[in-house]
């Protein structure tokens, strides 16, 4: 039988290398996340010279400024297949304090990186925008092609970001494209001020206990887990058909049902306040041009989505109220900021208050025997000046000076006390040892501050290098994995691979299912052999689960597996899909789907990218021995067949026939063997009128002394019957043979 004729050509989603450029950020960690999910290498451009962030999911890190003239050297050196921008989402941009500068700074960066991609021309480069580009009011959904109406510096730079991407896609011809995000929440990390209006409102309604809302603002908000799905598909496309889509839930919402959504999260405490202030507005992005495209589903709407992001800030409160929030009142505010001053006016009243108790034993110690010679007001002085330091210090001696001239002035007038030296000497070494100890204070404050500033900065470095020594262990543990007979492994592959070299042109179908087995780690594979535009017929399988579609299917009308596989790529059933495989591919001669490969028993987290890439190789291996088997075939043709018919030679036939019992001994296959009965040895006449009942894969051949027989694959007694009919109504007589000795 003829099955493959030529090398074939599967479309390969590989393993790719992704450069992603951006600070630090949620929206960062989760796009990190998700390619090493699926088995991508990922590098991090940071666009900052001193960054204290560690990402241990990342391969290798570039702390750069984008203007930077190495941003040529890292994409030489990375050669990646997709660069992601982060734009709008770019931490690395503050938009609050200078905005006019930092949009000038946005886009020479923007520019310098598009300049070094130019340079390598290799992959895509995706544009992370958002809806801000819009100020507008908008009646509909708001489509790609919708002319821009920035407001403000930021929005004004995301525009400029957008053309700069087209003028290169269009001058230098880059893969350049542009997601255009709507409005993006998620679930805050404690402490973190977040810039969504879900996170906005779950702050009001925590700090005051009310929401204020305006109707008039309807906009459409989208989770994060669901943004980053939904751009990683425009990453692993080959060739997306548009520059720009649009990335949204496309679910209206106004504040208020926003509003219902939080209350109903944090309880029912919270009260929502309609107010009219401010302009009502509707934003909400029309991403039809994504639909149309790539698959769209939406796995967290508002209902889930909100409940999650409102029930964290609920439950961790604490890290999101400042204590110049708590109560939210003029009157608490105003305490706080009394307090402030209190703290900071503590020292000088402690020094006040210590200074009336020095004053008050100085006097007491003057009639004192023993106590006359003791300087109280020297002590005092020393006292604030070990503990507050030289501020203190000076502002204690001010009030010993004018507490001792108040003592002296008690037996002598002030212009006396004025002409005594002995006051001057006094006040020097009051100075001076208050000064000098205060001096030696601030010193040991600041080598102690200094000190804590370098251990953190060396704890710091530790963490670095422990990352550092984690991705090494961690790289050098995957290689050596890799080595030693592990099943990614290259010797491993072709060691399982070349297997098929040992079986005959006949065998090598039924022990490729075993080899595809081995290889995917996946007890469960099927082998099924395409009859026409709309059948399939099983071959072989290496268990029963493997036959639950039975032996024959119409692989039309699989849907989503049909989409893909006819696409040249390989079917994932991440729904969980009922009666589907969990992984299937095809493999084509030609523009002519010859087989499909499906695998069951594949669990969920290893239906990744990795295991797609994994399966799409190992297929064009067992092609190329399937092609070398039948060009053997074919070469050996007229010695097989008798001539001039379809019937196989005995010798031809006898091999099949032991092929077949050897691959069901070993559970790969079902077959029944029957006798033809009939006394007309013109075979090619028999073979005519047999050729139109029996199927694609049976066969007919000499056997046992030149007896008639055919072969039926995937067949067994029970089900027989209805091919012995047909045969019988062609007036053949037919005989199971189950004492064949092969």
């Amino acid at each position: 039988m003829y099955i493959l004729s030529k090398f074939l050509y599967v479309e390969v989603v590989k393993k790719m290398v992704v450069l992603l450029a951006g600070g630090s950020s949620v929206l960062m960690d989760a796009m990190i996340s998700k390619l090493n999910k699926n088995g991508h290498r990922v590098y991090l451009l940071t666009g900052q010279r001193d960054n204290r962030f560690s990402y241990k999911q990342v391969f290798e890190k570039y702390n750069f400024p984008y203007d930077s003239g190495s941003i040529k050297d890292i994409f030489e050196s990375t050669r990646p297949d997709v660069v992601v921008f982060m734009g709008a989402y770019d931490t690395n941009f503050d938009w609050e304090t200078d905005a006019r500068q930092e949009s000038v700074r946005y886009v020479a960066g923007l520019v310098n990186i598009l300049s070094a991609f130019s340079v390598v021309k290799n992959g895509k480069f995706i544009y992370f925008s958002s809806q801000e580009v819009y100020s507008e009011v908008h009646i509909d959904n708001i489509a790609e092609d919708t002319p821009v109406s920035p407001r403000g510096f930021k929005a004004m730079a995301l525009v400029q970001g957008e053309e700069a991407c087209e003028n290169f896609r269009r001058t230098q011809g880059l893969n350049t494209f542009i997601l255009r995000f709507d409005q993006i929440y998620w679930v805050p990390r404690k402490g973190k001020t977040e810039d969504n209006v879900c996170f906005r409102m779950c702050l009001e309604a925590l700090k005051t206990g009310k929401i204020s809302v305006n109707e008039r603002r309807i906009f459409s908000i989208l989770y994060l887990n669901d943004a980053v799905e939904l751009a990683y598909r425009v990453l692993c496309e080959r060739a997306p058909w548009q520059s720009v889509y649009n990335i949204s839930s496309m679910e209206a919402i106004n504040e208020k049902q926003l509003a219902e959504k939080i209350k109903e999260a944090i309880g029912p405490e919270i009260t929502i306040v309609d107010s009219t202030a401010g302009t009502g507005h509707r934003r909400v992005l029309d991403c039809s041009r994504y639909k149309s495209e790539f698959p769209y589903e939406i796995f967290n709407g508002y209902d889930k989505g909100v409940k999650l992001a409102a029930g964290f800030m609920k439950q961790h409160s604490n890290s999101f109220i400042l204590e110049d929030d708590e109560g939210g009142g003029l009157a608490v505010k105003l305490w706080n900021y009394a307090r402030k001053i209190i703290k900071a006016l503590f020292p000088f009243v402690e020094a006040l208050v210590c200074f009336v108790l020095a004053h008050f034993l100085s006097e007491a110690a003057v009639d004192g025997r023993f106590l006359a010679r003791l300087d109280i007001y020297l002590l005092y002085v020393l006292l604030f000046a070990v503990v507050h330091g030289q501020q203190q210090a000076v502002f204690s001696a001010f009030l010993a000076v004018a507490g001792y001239c108040c003592q002296q002035m008690a037996d002598r007038t002030g212009f006396e006390v004025l002409l005594d030296y002995n006051t001057y000497v006094w006040m020097a070494q009051l100075f001076i040892v208050g000064l000098v100890v205060g001096y030696m204070k601030d010193q040991l404050r600041f080598i102690r501050n200094e000190g804590k500033c370098r251990v953190q900065y060396l704890n710091g470095q530790l963490r670095d290098i422990e990352d550092i020594n984690e991705s090494n262990v961690k790289l050098k543990h995957n290689f050596e994995s890799q080595v030693v007979n592990h099943r990614e492994s290259l010797g491993k592959i072709y060691e399982l691979s070349s297997s098929l070299e040992q079986y005959g042109p006949e065998e090598v179908l039924f022990y490729a299912a075993q080899v595809l087995s081995r290889l995917m780690d996946c007890k469960d594979v099927a082998v099924y052999n395409v009859a026409n535009s709309d059948y399939a017929r099983l071959f072989s399988a290496t268990s029963p689960e493997a036959r639950k579609l039975g032996n024959s299917i119409k692989y039309t009308d699989m849907d989503e597996m049909y989409k893909e596989i006819k696409e040249r790529r390989v079917y994932v059933n991440r729904n969980m899909v009922e009666r589907m495989p969990m992984m299937a591919s095809a493999v084509y001669s030609e523009d002519d789907m010859q087989l499909i490969l499906m695998l069951w028993g594949v669990p969920w987290e290893r239906m990744t990218l990795g295991e797609a890439n994994r399966l799409t190789i190992v297929g064009y291996l067992i092609q190329n021995a399937v092609v070398r088997a039948n060009r053997y075939l074919d070469a050996i043709r007229n010695q097989r067949y008798v001539e001039g018919t379809s019937v196989l030679g005995e010798e031809a036939f006898t091999h099949l026939a032991k092929a077949f019992f050897d691959a069901k001994d070993k559970g790969l296959t079902e077959y029944v063997l029957m006798e033809i009965l009939t006394e007309d040895n013109n075979y090619e006449h028999v073979a005519k009128m047999l050729g139109g009942i029996i199927r694609q894969t049976d066969y007919l051949g000499i056997f046992k002394e030149g007896r008639l027989y055919a072969l039926l694959s995937n067949t067994n007694k029970e089900n027989v019957g209805g091919i012995i009919d047909r045969f019988r109504a062609l007036g053949y007589e037919v005989r199971i043979d189950e004492e064949a000795v092969l």
